[in-house]
């Protein structure tokens, strides 16, 4: 099972092995037949539990143009803003993976990701805009 705050447990227990725990992160994958979550190493795969969102943002990467968030599974990809939206407890979630068999999926930002967006954000009249290159673009509400 993979918990809301991208945490793989087994049988009720924390997957304690941090290198264990991250290859699981790049194993995610989408049943062909029933679209249903599995782990898939390649060699053999298996059903597992989604709590929250399948994938998650561990970081922001600005370059010249553009934000790229720095993913669960140690993959980039450029951010798009304005297909993010507000989930539980505030945490900023997103689609990733647009072009990805079984895709597009959602992504949670981590705390720190979250935090990290501090100085691209602003607030007008309300709404939250993001600068992203020379323009800024409107984050969604709700």
């Amino acid at each position: 099972m993979l918990d809301e705050e991208g945490r793989f447990f087994h049988e009720g227990e924390r997957v304690a092995h941090p290198k264990l725990e991250a290859a699981m992160h790049t194993w995610i994958a989408v049943h062909p037949d029933d679209g249903r979550f599995i782990l898939d190493n390649g060699y053999d795969w298996t059903y597992f539990t989604v709590k929250g969102t399948p994938y998650f943002v561990r970081a922001l990467r600005p370059d010249a143009t553009r934000l790229l968030l720095v993913l669960s599974d140690g993959t980039e990809e450029p951010w798009a803003p304005e297909q993010s939206r507000s989930g539980p407890g505030g945490a900023l979630v997103t689609l990733v993976k647009r072009h990805e068999r079984g895709g597009p999926f959602e992504a949670t930002f981590s705390r720190h990701a979250q935090a990290s967006l501090m100085p691209v954000l602003e607030e007008e009249d309300g709404r939250a805009w993001v600068r992203v290159g020379g323009g800024r673009v409107l984050l969604p509400s709700g």
